[in-house]
């Protein structure tokens, strides 16, 4: 608890350098993962994360030391390369995406490895610390680096919001952007640029093996909650910040501990969370959303069962005859029962249930959506009579009242459906 209040009430200054930049680089990478998580180009940061190992390395051997200048103009033309040789081999070659990417992460990520090898073997006392890009140590970035990192994630944010609507553009619809006089190219090219100083900006923090996962994670999980760009980019800003922090925290308490996986656990937290009770598709709210819908359309069938052997002068019918209809639904017919019971549709006498005022007009208009689709399935799309009703049974819960009387409309008010049976209306009872 001491080390959770002195880190979270800032009494050391530079721990509060260190969550600002986590924070400028939490919003800036969230930012820039989300178009490329939309534009479909995850894997590309994921290759240019790993591809910036060597110019970190060509950078330090520059300098002699671990000048962030050095090593970011170093990891940024590393990026630049990496990105460049995937799309001349895109160009010129039949090879695949995922075979160029896997190529260029492999090949570039495989020389890192040797030159990081070969620094930690030269005997350079300044070598100490290399490979905490590797993994990534926020509590051991430097104000100085911070000053840097910090400035460059502010850049990327300012960028993209102020060109939102051009990189808007890129992601959802590239030939509108360019019929209508935008420069479809240099949009691409500067949101490459911005992506390739996204993970040079993440790695002492992060680390490049895990810098693709603070790139596309906190996207992917914001995409489970909206379906609007604004709020799906400032979800993600505050999934990748609150990751961010949180590993920074895990970080300091255990000097030893890096902190890239320690975010991505946090990240991956917040997206395990999205997929199962997010409230639009998360995995929980959809199983009792399916099994509401499920419990409907039975409640729907009983209905119209009943409506069906009341056509045939059978106004009620007994519980047998309706465990019958559904061999294999027993305990949810016996939901349904109870739910119509209690909602007034059905009334049920010892083993006979009939339908109630409110339920015969209920079910009549479920008999009446269901054919009324029949028929302009058979009249308008060609389809024999003895083939339209699976899917008359599927679309009766769905048809709308406005889709209803379009479809009354388009069909000039019928009287039959295809098998020859009374589209039942109110004004006719």
């Amino acid at each position: 608890m001491e080390d959770f209040v002195y880190f979270f009430t800032f009494q050391d200054p530079s721990i509060a350098w260190v969550v600002l930049g986590i924070t400028l680089l939490g919003v800036g990478s969230a930012y820039v993962g989300t178009f490329s998580f939309l534009d479909k180009k995850a894997l590309l940061g994921d290759a240019i994360s790993h591809a910036v190992l060597p110019g970190i390395c060509v950078g330090f051997i520059l300098a002699g030391e671990k000048n962030p200048v050095y090593i970011v103009t170093g990891a940024f033309l590393s990026g630049a390369m990496a990105t460049f040789m995937s799309s001349w081999l895109k160009r010129n070659t039949k090879l695949s995406d995922d075979t160029i990417i896997a190529t260029i992460l492999s090949v570039f990520f495989g020389v890192g490895i040797v030159l990081l090898t070969a620094l930690q073997k030269s005997g350079n006392p300044e070598v100490a610390g290399l490979n905490s890009f590797i993994f990534g140590n926020a509590i051991g970035i430097s104000e100085n680096d911070l000053m840097l990192y910090g400035g460059l994630s502010l850049a990327i944010i300012l960028v993209l919001t102020l060109a939102l609507k051009e990189f808007r553009l890129m992601v959802f619809d590239p030939e509108y952007g360019k019929a209508i006089g935008f420069p479809m190219k240099s949009i691409s090219f500067l949101f490459n640029v911005l992506m390739i100083l996204a993970v040079v900006i993440g790695i002492q923090a992060i680390g490049v093996v895990l810098m693709a996962a603070l790139l596309i994670t906190p996207g992917a999980a914001a995409r489970f909650w909206t379906d609007r760009l604004n709020p799906l980019l400032i979800l993600a800003a505050i999934f990748s910040v609150l990751s961010g922090i949180l590993g920074t925290y895990v970080s300091f308490v255990i000097p030893q501990m890096p902190t890239g996986p320690w975010v991505v656990v946090f990240l991956s937290a917040f997206a395990l969370i999205s997929f199962l009770i997010s409230p639009k598709s998360g995995i929980i709210f959809r199983y009792f959303a399916r099994k509401k819908y499920l419990r409907k359309t039975h409640r729907d069938h009983l209905m119209k069962a009943l409506y069906k052997a009341s056509e045939q002068g059978k106004p009620r019918l007994s519980i047998e005859e309706i465990y019958e209809l559904y061999p294999f639904q027993k305990a949810e017919t016996d939901h349904a029962i109870s739910d119509l019971v209690k909602d007034n549709f059905i009334s049920r006498n010892q083993s006979l249930i009939a339908l109630t005022e409110t339920g015969v007009s209920d079910s009549m208009r479920i008999v009446r959506l269901h054919r009324l689709w029949e028929l302009y399935l058979n009249e308008s799309m060609n389809i024999a009579p003895d083939h339209v009703h699976d899917s008359a049974e599927q679309l009766e819960h769905l048809i709308t009242p406005e889709l209803e009387a379009l479809l009354e409309q388009r069909l000039n008010f019928p009287i039959l459906d295809p098998h020859h049976e009374p589209i039942p209306r109110p004004d006719k009872q």
